[in-house]
């Protein structure tokens, strides 16, 4: 390497910005300095590669270099491979074909991640030929890519043969095999494997660390870990977090004790995504000690690490606690830490507070990004702001320039749809400049349930048959409609034409966390001793909410919410009032509140029933159902019956 070289590579590694590149480049061009192939060559490594918004410039200046060579295009595919646009490296790979005719190891392997990436198969086995063609297809680091490439695409079979016919593999490539396995959910041809192995490495026992926590093979999970020669950060934080991702908190916190028992720390990753399993589950309890941890270990400065906390806080239906931790954040907040505060407040229907800081972070300087108006629309059509809603989507798209995606229309849709407003949602949904989704129908169509207008029910579902002819929820949403306006026969034949198509509905279940441990209900099943410990509650419960607060089933409304539980008939067991009763039993007196997540949104019904128990019991319940929370007190929600 000559003198010239090396500076201008140093130069070069200096760059952060495009800015900042686009002025060495000039100086580059100025001197001569272009003609020089490694010089281009790093300059294109560096935009592809090094610099986060400088690939597309990257892809332009190839164009513009008369005789690019081998590096300069591995460059480009290689920038491409780990894009958003992983399209682009195959096309690139397709030029580099025409122009060299001679792709090496580094171009295969690099095009085969892009597939990979997209899960095209179609593609990967037109690379497959091209290695093969090349006697290529056998080298490590091609052979193992495409390994990873057929386990992406669902083809381990083709991922073993290749395997099979490379002659020497190494670590990487056995671990490459043993994820394709796990990929497939093969857990005997994954222990295959990882008991052939003639050696193994920290990356092998993480990997079946991996693989058994996503399965949920907790047992199997457990003595890779306690086998496991040593233990990285990786390793503790795969097996804590895939613990709290199937609501084993309290064993998930034992190994949090141990992680920091033997001198490590919990990362960001690990962090992150316990407090998402809590925000999932409901977990509070556990998220505040969690949040204790966080505080004791200095890591409550990191941005990430705050926000996470929101989010479950919010999830957990403690926006006092979401709102604290916005509010002590050190430093500047991003973009995601206001988006996560005004989702939160969204969801508790606080539509006003959430305008209110809305605009705070306009004052502040930061411009919203498309997903901070999905949180405040959606906060407008839960608190039924519908004239502060159009103002929002009207000043997305004229103050900031915001293309409004498929989710911004949902929730207009859904603002007319909650307000009674549905002929103006169907005029706005047929008014849209993109085809409207099953998803925008079928938000309609809940508003019709909920308003009860079956002329324009049927109309909608017309729409939905044709996109999505075999979703049960649609045939349940318009059986409900017709049973409530009393149209039997409609009911019937909805009813026959679920049979006949087989269709089953979505069983509810509602979860709850006591003594940090979750348990889940589903209506209708009383197998186990903890069910059966819910029912003799629930009798008690109703038998004295009919005496004291004057309870009559709503049966009429239990047929409109009907996708919400197995069966039709069985108006006090719904899950929420079961998870709700074992809540009680097991906490007993001295609770104030207990707090329920639901798959599915919350019937009527169920909705007087909570705000029975709170009037006489003196029982907070915090409910969130698959739109909102409810937050039940003194015989009255949150949502001011608004849902």
């Amino acid at each position: 390497m000559s003198k010239a070289e090396h500076f201008w590579f140093s130069i070069l590694s200096s760059c952060k910005t495009l800015k900042s590149l686009q002025k060495v480049q000039a100086f580059v061009i100025k001197t001569g300095s272009d003609s020089d192939p490694l010089v281009a060559g790093k300059l294109l490594l560096h935009c592809a590669v090094h610099l986060s918004d400088a690939l597309d410039y990257a892809g332009h200046l190839l164009r513009y270099i008369p005789n690019p060579d081998s590096f300069m295009y591995n460059a480009i595919i290689r920038g491409f491979s780990d894009s958003e646009s992983p399209q682009n490296s195959i096309s690139t790979f397709s030029l580099m074909l025409r122009g060299l005719g001679s792709p090496d190891s580094f171009s295969l392997a690099f095009s085969l991640k892009s597939t990979a990436n997209m899960k095209c198969f179609r593609a990967g086995v037109q690379l497959h030929c091209q290695s093969v063609m090349r006697g290529l297809d056998t080298h490590l680091f091609v052979g193992t890519t495409l390994i990873s490439m057929y386990a992406e695409c669902g083809c381990v079979e083709f991922a073993e043969k290749v395997f099979d016919e490379i002659p020497h593999p190494n670590i990487v490539t056995w671990n490459a095999l043993l994820t394709a396995f796990f990929r497939r959910g093969d857990v005997e041809g994954a222990e295959r494997v990882f008991n052939s192995m003639p050696a193994k490495s920290l990356t092998s026992y993480n990997l079946m660390l991996g693989g058994y926590t996503k399965l949920g093979e907790f047992v199997f999970a457990r003595r890779v870990f306690d086998e496991m020669p040593m233990r990285d950060d990786i390793s503790w934080s795969t097996l804590i977090v895939g613990l709290a991702q199937h609501g084993y908190f309290d064993e998930a916190l034992g190994y949090f004790r141990s992680l920091h028992k033997v001198g490590m720390r919990p990362n960001e990753v690990s962090l992150t995504g316990v407090l998402s399993a809590c925000a999932h589950a409901g977990a509070l309890e556990f998220a505040k000690i969690l949040h204790g941890f966080i505080e004791k270990l200095g890591l409550i400065c990191i941005t990430p690490i705050n926000n996470a906390l929101m989010d479950t806080y919010s999830k957990c239906g403690n926006v006092d606690m979401a709102r604290l931790v916005f509010q002590r954040m050190p430093g500047k907040k991003s973009i995601v830490s206001w988006t996560s505060m005004i989702t939160g407040l969204a969801m508790q229907g606080y539509g006003e507070e959430a305008l209110a800081l809305f605009h705070e972070m306009e004052e502040s300087g930061i411009t919203p990004d498309g997903v901070t108006f999905i949180s405040i629309l959606y906060a407008c059509s839960h608190a039924g702001l519908v004239e502060q809603g159009c103002e929002i989507f009207d000043r997305m798209t004229k103050v900031y320039g915001i293309k409004p995606a498929i989710e911004h229309y949902g929730c207009m849709v859904d603002l007319y749809g909650r307000a009674g407003e549905l002929l103006k949602a169907y005029n706005f949904v047929n008014q849209m400049p993109i085809p409207p989704t099953d998803i925008i129908w079928r938000t309609l169509l809940g508003a019709c349930s909920f308003h009860v207008n079956v002329k324009l029910a049927e109309q909608v579902k017309k729409h939905l048959s044709e996109m999505d002819p075999n979703n049960s929820g649609d045939h349940v949403l318009l059986s409900n409609i017709y049973a409530v306006a009393g149209q039997w026969k409609d009911v019937a034949t909805v009813r026959r034409s679920m049979d006949e198509l087989k269709l089953k509905k979505t069983p509810g279940w509602s979860m709850i966390e006591v003594d940090k441990i979750t348990y889940t209900f589903i209506a209708g099943v009383k197998q186990d001793g903890v069910t059966k410990e819910a029912y003799e509650k629930l009798t008690e419960i109703m038998l004295r909410l009919r005496v004291e607060g004057g309870y009559v089933p709503e049966v009429v409304n239990v047929l409109h919410d009907i996708e919400d539980e197995e069966k039709e008939d069985a108006v006090v067991a719904h899950s929420e009032k079961l998870a709700v009763a074992f809540g009680m039993a097991r906490l007993g007196d001295q609770s104030k509140m207990v707090r329920i997540v639901k798959n599915l949104r919350v019937c009527k019904d169920c909705h007087n029933v909570m705000k029975l128990i709170s009037k006489v019991y003196k029982l907070e319940i915090m409910l969130r159902d698959r739109s909102r929370f409810h937050s039940f007190k003194n015989g009255s929600c949150s949502c001011r019956d608004y849902w």
